[in-house]
């Protein structure tokens, strides 16, 4: 039976099921059973790079000419890329184990002790689009604090995703660890999705990565928990006492690093008192970034064109920037706080009591001061990596990583204590 012949309830039932039964022995394995299912994944990748890299061509030129640039930049592996997911697996094998932590003690009046213990979620539904990168950072995380997942990949990706995982569940295997705890959905049809998003009862959480798009379609379709990550609308704000040649390199940095990431910096703000200068700079310094400004913007250089009121609320992923001056601090934090879609964003200035007042004033889930937005990552959060950037206020927030997919109970431990 081939992907697209399954039924998507009964293979998504089917995953589901398998994923329970995974997630209860992974609940109990050990620190040490699940290091060495990582560090053998790890080695499987490594061995497999070949094939792997014929899979992905597979995957790539399915979109050429198809999708920008961008996307099959996040689509594309190659041999260092395929080392990088194999090294952040074995990061991920040397971090603590976050299952069985004590979260907190109490001791009551009546003798009862009871203790907080950080427990696996369970299963996790992880749904991504092109990056096949995210299959094996979201595999690792998910099996080193204990939970079971379900990938559902971009249909762009399925190759590479089916091999990723043969890999993951070859380290499972190594490990006498059930290899039903790494899974990828085999069909790619859209009603498997939404059978994952009303697997209740199945699935414990789902996590979309991807665009808007994705994610507002699970926010209003699931049945079952979610952890969300809108877009990344993310701000470096270029303020009056910054300095010059250090903002425009980070500037350019958290632009251009890599485009197609959300954590890459798509709005510039710049405080009037330096923008004759620092506009220049900026163009200067990125030829081949696209800057859409206001007014001021345009008329400080004639290389910026008119921004739409669209645009400076637009993730563009892209080598295109939008581009606000202000007056001052005030209205700078104000701006930001208008337009940021709460994923990340940065103060560039030397003036620590402007900083204090944007990093306490912003609201988002990750700020900044002096640094790339790009910075906004697990890996560089030394989490060994993430399984996406939670930007909303409940349960987790930021860079999700080990301790994110964890949830807790309460232990609690008495000598015959009855209640009056």
């Amino acid at each position: 039976m081939t992907g697209q012949d399954l039924d998507p309830r009964i293979h998504i039932t089917q995953l589901g099921n398998n994923a329970q039964t995974a997630s209860r022995q992974l609940r109990a394995a050990s620190t040490e059973a699940k290091n060495t299912a990582l560090r053998e994944a790890a080695k499987a990748l490594r061995e497999a790079t070949s094939e792997l890299i014929d899979a992905n061509a597979k995957d790539v030129e399915s979109v050429r000419g198809k999708k920008p640039d961008s996307f099959i930049d996040r689509l594309m592996l190659d041999e260092g890329r395929i080392e990088g997911m194999a090294k952040a697996l074995e990061e991920i094998a040397e971090l603590s184990d976050p299952v069985g932590r004590v979260l907190a003690t109490f001791e009551r009046p009546n003798g009862l002790h009871i203790e907080r213990i950080a427990v696996p979620i369970g299963v996790i539904g992880m749904i991504y689009e092109s990056r096949p990168n995210v299959g094996a950072d979201a595999s690792a995380l998910c099996l080193k604090s204990g939970n079971a997942v379900i990938l559902r990949g971009g249909s762009e990706s399925r190759h590479s995703t089916r091999k990723i995982v043969a890999c993951m569940q070859a380290g499972l295997e190594a490990a006498n660890l059930p290899v039903e705890a790494v899974q990828t959905v085999q069909t790619t049809s859209r009603e498997a999705v939404a059978e994952l998003l009303r697997a209740v009862g199945l699935v414990d959480l789902v996590i979309p990565r991807g665009g808007r798009g994705l994610v507002e379609l699970v926010r209003d379709q699931a049945k079952v928990p979610t952890l969300l990550h809108l877009d990344g609308n993310c701000h470096s704000y270029i303020h009056e006492a910054a300095d010059l040649e250090k903002a425009v390199a980070v500037t350019k940095n958290a632009k251009l690093r890599r485009t197609g990431i959300c954590g890459a910096t798509e709005s510039v703000v710049v405080d009037e008192a330096v923008a004759e200068k620092a506009i220049p700079m900026l163009l200067d310094a990125m030829p081949d970034c696209e800057f859409r400004g206001d007014a001021t913007a345009v008329g400080i250089d004639a290389r910026v064109k008119p921004a739409t009121e669209e645009d400076f609320d637009t993730e563009f992923l892209d080598k295109i920037a939008s581009i606000k001056v202000v007056p001052g601090l005030e209205q700078g934090i104000e701006w930001v706080a208008s337009h940021t879609s709460g994923h990340t964003d940065a103060i560039l200035t030397e003036d620590e009591g402007a900083a204090r007042a944007f990093l306490t004033a912003i609201d988002s889930a990750v700020v900044m001061h002096n640094a790339s937005t790009q910075f906004s990552d697990g890996g560089e959060f030394g989490m060994g990596a993430e399984i996406g950037i939670a930007t909303g206020k409940m349960h987790a927030r930021g860079p999700v990583g080990l301790e994110q997919l964890c949830s807790f109970k309460y232990v609690v431990k008495g000598d015959g204590q009855t209640r009056p």
